[in-house]
């Protein structure tokens, strides 16, 4: 068997280009996003930035955008059969969620996407909507009186700060987990990471 063989066969894929593309489009959006929300209500960093102006720009553009590189992803029928994977929960997922909770040692089954995967993505999804419907409301202030304006400032504002917390949690289970990061990366990861952290997936037909 030649070196490339077997490297094939120790690696198994995990995402297609497009569902790469997806990924890295809303990470660098939501970026942008986060940076910019710093600079506009940290008032160290709005000193240091400067331009508010452009910087308000930049945030609006953004939140805008980001649901762009999710509709241009659903063009991919890889994309779409991972959406299904995430919107359904399974016996085993619930299985994940036990051993989570109690902090039992051990395996913890998991398909293509744990548990805290498809939670993950369903909260992000409804932040991401709730966001943009608050931040349209302040962009476009005829769109509704003061008082919901007012509303809007106030849920847009707490759950920014909200959705920052919980990026720099995925950000720090991403860093200690390179054989994940390699598959958003390359799009494969190694065979035997993937029969002990999703065997459920590995082993489907």
């Amino acid at each position: 068997m030649s070196p490339r063989t077997e490297q094939l066969t120790a690696t198994v894929r995990r995402f297609t280009r497009a569902e790469r593309w997806v990924h890295r489009a809303t990470a660098a959006l939501m970026g942008v996003c986060v940076v910019t929300a710093a600079c506009l209500y940290v008032p160290q960093l709005a000193e240091l930035v400067g331009r508010r102006a452009l910087v308000v720009t930049l945030h609006e553009w953004s939140g805008l955008l980001l649901p762009v590189p999710f509709v241009v992803g659903l063009v991919s029928r890889a994309f779409r059969a991972d959406l299904g994977r995430l919107n359904r929960f399974d016996l085993h997922d619930k299985a994940w969620l036990r051993a989570v909770l109690h902090r039992r040692p051990g395996h913890r089954p998991a398909g293509k996407f744990n548990a805290g995967q498809k939670l993950w993505a369903a909260w992000l999804a409804g932040a991401v909507l709730v966001m943009l419907g608050t931040g349209l409301l302040m962009w476009f202030t005829h769109l509704a009186p003061l008082a919901v304006r007012t509303g809007s400032t106030f849920v847009h504002d707490w759950l920014a700060l909200a959705l920052g917390i919980v990026l720099a949690g995925h950000i720090g289970m991403a860093v200690g987990d390179p054989e994940s990061r390699r598959g958003l990366r390359t799009g494969f990861v190694d065979r035997d990471w993937a029969a002990r952290e999703h065997g459920e997936w590995l082993d489907a037909p």
